[in-house]
């Protein structure tokens, strides 16, 4: 099976952070005149009765806070904001493989009817199916947590055999998936790969601890709902009259 690369920094050469950091205008102007005040004050300050440290570092923030007026530029915020954008939350990976008692062609039609999916699929709330290859997903949160939405496409499919897809750029939470059929003694082995990713930065990162641990059990739990549908449907329809 293939893996999915979700997004990710690709190398380049760069500069450092500081000079990255140091060329943008990132101060308001609210927030520039409490600094060129801030910075006048303490620098003033500085200046006043006997040197020593702490003099010192009073007027090195003096200096800075009159540099973040003058310029409108903050390296701290840049860095920070930065490191918070870099910053990749957990990706839950379900991989799985299992036979389903049932023939192949069932088992990828049933899966292909994306709207029926949350049938065994607990972990999803609702698919909503807008032409061929594009749909909306909720995805269902544990506790109290809001559901979360995204827009998803088809990325490639063979009739019966195979379906692939993700979440479209731009969407709350980063996912794809795979998931092949293939003919074997008594029935069809499917093989899946389901991967999810909350956004990027700490707000994606605190809900990926909340939600990843809940999120990989519900989907195991779902592909074991999805046999047993299967191996229904197939009983079921072995007993219809022709």
């Amino acid at each position: 099976m293939h893996n999915f690369k979700l997004s990710g920094n690709s190398f380049e050469p760069r500069a450092t952070k500081l000079y990255e950091s140091s060329n943008v205008i990132n101060v308001g102007k609210t927030e520039r005149i409490i600094s060129l005040a801030a910075g006048a004050f303490l620098y003033s300050a500085s200046a006043k009765g006997k040197q020593n440290i702490i003099k010192k570092a009073i007027r090195y923030g003096g200096i800075y806070f009159l540099y973040r007026g003058a310029s409108g530029n903050c390296p701290l915020t840049a860095i920070l904001k930065k490191q918070e954008f870099e910053k990749h939350s957990p990706a839950v990976n379900i991989r799985t493989c299992f036979i389903v008692r049932a023939p192949r062609k069932l088992a990828y039609d049933s899966w292909r009817k994306l709207e029926k999916l949350p049938r065994f699929l607990k972990h999803i709330k609702n698919i909503r199916v807008t032409d061929e290859s594009h749909s909306r997903w909720i995805l269902r949160t544990p506790g109290s947590m809001p559901a979360i939405e995204w827009n998803a496409e088809i990325i490639d499919q063979e009739e019966g055999r195979e379906l692939s897809w993700r979440s479209m750029p731009g969407s709350r939470i980063e996912t794809a998936g795979k998931i092949n059929f293939a003919d074997t003694t008594g029935g069809t082995e499917v093989n899946v790969l389901i991967t999810y990713r909350p956004p990027a930065g700490y707000i994606g990162f605190a809900l990926a601890s909340v939600v990843n641990p809940s999120l990989r059990q519900m989907v195991e739990r779902d592909l074991s709902n999805f046999k047993r549908y299967i191996e229904a449907k197939a009983i079921e329809f072995s007993h219809d009259p022709e």
